[in-house]
């Protein structure tokens, strides 16, 4: 954290007001320094009441993803924030904060993003201060033949936020995206750099539509939000902190026991089980009724000749579904 932030943490914290003396003691400078620091945090909208010969209270915090704006959410061990107002892609920081050398759990977030990316190097529509861009840096002692699966993991723990936040479990369709009522409400991204025998880093992209309330013409019928589901504004704070914890821990399970431990929740929770497909995969296109996953995250469909795999592809539907690219450009 910087040292605006430190106060923010400090402010929110404190049972009794924290004078400009404790503050400039705790930050090592001047007073002067700590009211231009005060002065910042005004401007950027946080509602900081002054008294004389009393001292500093914090009352309204802006709805911002910062390191301060986290910390009260933020219960599992990963805590180190990199925050920024815009950036092309989170996914591009992260790998090079990964490339650097940033420990594992390292979380990058962004306001906005001027080229977002999804799947198969779509577009991901990154409006300002209303959803949730999210990557992060994870280290696993794994195989790279072993990391495909954690896609579907990462979708597992974005269903529980949901579910914990509005009271229904999310659909997910094959291989990461998160529906609410068919519509498209996330996205997943998880790209990796790895030696033959071992990964180097993984860099796990998250995308959540939380506060928008209209998108473009183009999205309309095949995205939501989760303010759109609720009904009411969505704090993104508290959501972001209680999504990372549902992810820590289902990493922590992935590593332990793979994803073969979570393949009944998610076939679960699977939004096209039964349903007539169409895949695009990279060796031609199939078709068939999709029964389920297998343990190593491979589509299962019992198409007219038997029963096929699908290691990797995009699924559209032929029937009974509303395609789920929601914010995503193609």
């Amino acid at each position: 954290m910087g040292p605006a932030e430190r106060i923010v943490d400090w402010l929110r914290t404190a049972a009794t007001p924290l004078s400009g003396e404790e503050l400039a003691r705790r930050l090592g400078c001047s007073r002067a320094a700590v009211w231009k620091h005060i002065a910042a945090l005004r401007q950027g909208g946080y509602e900081i009441r002054g008294r004389p010969s009393v001292g500093y209270t914090l009352g309204t915090v802006p709805d911002r993803l910062g390191p301060a704006e986290l910390a009260p959410h933020l219960a599992g061990s990963w805590r180190h924030v990199e925050w920024r107002a815009v950036v092309d892609s989170t996914q591009n920081l992260a790998r090079d904060l990964a490339r650097d050398g940033a420990p594992e759990g390292t979380i990058v977030i962004a306001e906005s993003q001027t080229a977002g990316r999804g799947r198969l190097g779509r577009q991901w529509h990154s409006p300002a201060g209303c959803n949730l861009y999210c990557s992060l840096v994870l280290r696993p002692p794994l195989p790279p033949i072993a990391v495909p699966t954690f896609a579907l993991v990462v979708g597992l723990a974005v269903a529980d936020a949901v579910q914990a936040l509005l009271g229904a479990r999310a659909a997910l369709k094959w291989p990461n995206d998160v529906l609410l009522d068919g519509r498209k409400v996330a996205g997943i991204l998880t790209e990796l750099d790895a030696e033959i025998e071992r990964v180097r880093y993984v860099i796990v992209g998250i995308g959540v539509n939380v506060n928008t309330e209209a998108f473009p013409a183009d999205l309309a019928t095949r995205a939501t939000s989760l303010r759109l589901a609720a009904g009411h504004p969505v704090d993104r704070a508290r959501f972001t902190g209680g999504l990372l914890a549902a992810l820590e821990a289902r990493y922590r399970r992935f590593l332990a026991d793979g994803f073969a431990a979570m393949r009944p929740e998610w076939e679960a929770s699977a939004a096209l089980t039964g349903k007539e497909v169409r895949v695009t995969a990279p060796e031609g296109e199939v078709s068939g009724r999709v029964v389920g996953v297998d343990d190593d995250g491979a589509l299962r469909l019992a198409g007219p000749r038997g029963e096929l795999r699908v290691v990797a592809g995009e699924v559209h539907s032929t029937r009974d579904f509303v395609s789920g690219r929601g914010s995503e450009r193609e």
